[in-house]
């Protein structure tokens, strides 16, 4: 669910626009399949960007991170 007059971050995209070498391993598998699932773990597990870079692309392009006041 979306703010109106803002757009939602889509998923991976910050991999993608890094050009992230595991996201290139995790394109050329088959959704779902064994292999996207091998991959995947190592984006759960062992990153290779930071959140430092992920926050920092995140700012350069424009999105707003938010949360609901308490």
């Amino acid at each position: 669910m979306g703010i109106p007059g803002y757009v939602d971050y889509e998923r991976r995209a910050f991999c993608k626009d890094v050009s992230c070498p595991v996201q290139t391993l995790l394109d050329a598998q088959e959704p779902g399949s064994s292999g996207s699932e091998q991959v995947r773990v190592i984006c759960q597990t062992a990153c290779i960007h930071s959140t430092y870079e992920f926050h920092h692309w995140l700012m350069q392009k424009g999105y707003e991170v938010v949360r609901p006041e308490a």
